[in-house]
């Protein structure tokens, strides 16, 4: 693992990461259907600010605005043959946020999916996959990414064909799966085959774990499904701000401050050792899960019922593992 890293990990037992790009972005003025790593060039300022309000809220780990930036989900924007050049640029950005901090803060390279499906199902083939993988993390790395950052995968082959890219670049990295149909990827990958997918890779993350998803409920039902399976690397939990709502011409996640917090010690307590929110997460969500985390002493592993109670609803009765289904409880309004 990555010697900053290791160090927060080992001091504080766990690592706060960041909160949402694209929410952040749009209330920053980006527009739909703009592909937001163009920013990193075009909007370098809003860039850092972004960045910015995620340490100065607390984060000790933060990931750059290239989510988007390999050569496939470019090629919609007519920018495929820029995907190594943004990426080193959102990493550069980054970099100068996370050095001036006056604290230890990680700068993690974030890398999305193709937005192709791979063979047989689709026409992306493993070689062709690794190579828009690798292309992004050299890109990172050249930045100055300190680690990079699968997210949001859904197919365990794009994910290897990433641990794949990653190794020959020689670069550490960590990468989390969304699961999000009936506890699944949307490919069918549960928790439990996520943590034997993550061992019989070659080059394996130094941390893994799930983000986005459905909502906080359902991504601590997976949390507890990894742990469960004993992983032998960090877990990692990265969970919406609440369900998204169509408000006024725009969506907004009805997660408050408080809710997150709750989340962030359920997750610590699930067994997660890096914690951060994904939709809708905003700093001031960020700041209520640092003084959580920092104030709440470690409890129990919670179980089902607890985590429906405090968290709302799950989306669905099983999370696709066992026999044993989750509680079926009518969905009501949160606690806050």
């Amino acid at each position: 693992m990555s010697e900053k890293l290791q160090k927060i990990l080992d001091t504080q037992g766990w690592v706060l990461a960041d909160g949402a790009t694209g929410t952040n972005l749009f209330n920053m003025g980006l527009e739909a259907g703009e592909a937001p790593e163009m920013w990193n060039e075009w909007h370098p300022d809003r860039i850092k600010a972004l960045y910015k309000g995620a340490v100065d809220a607390g984060s000790d780990l933060f990931l750059t605005n290239s989510f988007g930036g390999n050569a496939s989900r470019l090629k919609l924007h007519g920018a495929e043959k820029r995907a190594r050049e943004l990426s080193r640029i959102s990493a550069e950005i980054a970099r100068e946020v996370a050095d001036t901090a006056g604290r230890d803060v990680v700068v993690a390279g974030s890398m999305g999916p193709t937005g192709d499906i791979m063979l047989p199902v689709g026409t992306l083939s493993h070689a062709d996959a690794v190579e828009i993988f690798e292309e992004q993390a050299h890109g990172l790395m050249e930045g100055g990414a300190d680690v990079l950052w699968v997210e949001t995968v859904s197919a365990p082959e794009e994910y290897a064909a990433a641990a794949e890219a990653i190794g020959n670049v020689g670069a550490p990295w960590c990468g989390t799966m969304s699961f999000d149909t009936a506890g699944r990827t949307m490919m069918g990958l549960t928790s439990t085959g996520m943590v034997e997918m993550v061992e019989g890779l070659a080059h394996k993350p130094m941390a893994f774990g799930a983000n986005c998803g459905v909502g906080a409920s359902d991504l601590l039902r997976t949390m507890l499904g990894m742990a469960e399976a004993n992983p032998t690397q960090p877990l990692i939990a990265k969970g919406n701000a609440g369900i998204p709502k169509y408000v006024d011409g725009h969506i907004h996640y009805d997660g408050t401050p408080e809710l997150m917090a709750k989340y962030a010690v359920l997750a610590r307590d699930s067994g997660a050792s890096i914690i951060g929110g994904c939709c809708g997460t905003m700093p001031e969500h960020l700041a209520a899960m640092r003084h959580a985390l920092e104030t709440i002493k470690v409890g129990q592993k919670p179980d089902l019922t607890t985590i429906s109670d405090q968290m709302g609803a799950f989306s669905s009765v099983s999370d696709g593992t066992g026999d044993a289904p989750a509680p079926e409880r009518v969905r009501r309004r949160r606690r806050t």
